[in-house]
């Protein structure tokens, strides 16, 4: 089946935040029980809401981090603060975004996320040096 334009679109932007290698993990994974998901997110997420000229990548990205930590989405968390090498959102920015979900979402949130920001950007680090 031919994708649609949206879909295309969304595709396009998902590579190009998450990266073609985790994009590539996922579409190889993908099964006919998650195909609709995963149409579903490629569409509506990154090709209604992130395709939106109403804000610039970092931005969506430093809110994406901040709502991820907030609503404890680790797991999103950490594959978002990967793509922070995509979407030009600095070490310094994601501190900013967590210190707001540390007041407006609670400290337990912000702590853990910082732990796994810590952690990614290490990781990052290493394999930059590699």
């Amino acid at each position: 089946m031919r994708m649609t334009e949206l879909a295309e679109k969304g595709m396009s932007i998902r590579r190009r935040v998450l990266g073609e290698a985790h994009v590539n993990r996922a579409e190889a994974n993908k099964s006919a029980f998650d195909a609709p998901f995963q149409a579903l997110i490629t569409d509506a997420a990154w090709g209604h809401v992130w395709a939106r000229n109403t804000l610039p990548t970092r931005e969506r990205s430093m809110m994406t981090i901040a709502l991820l930590a907030g609503l404890g989405n680790y797991e999103e968390l950490a594959l978002h603060l990967r793509a922070t090498r995509n979407t030009g959102a600095s070490q310094d920015d994601v501190m900013e975004a967590l210190l707001h979900v540390a007041i407006y979402a609670g400290v337990p949130r912000a702590n853990h996320a910082i732990k796994i920001a810590k952690d990614i950007f290490a990781a990052m680090a290493q394999e930059e040096q590699a």
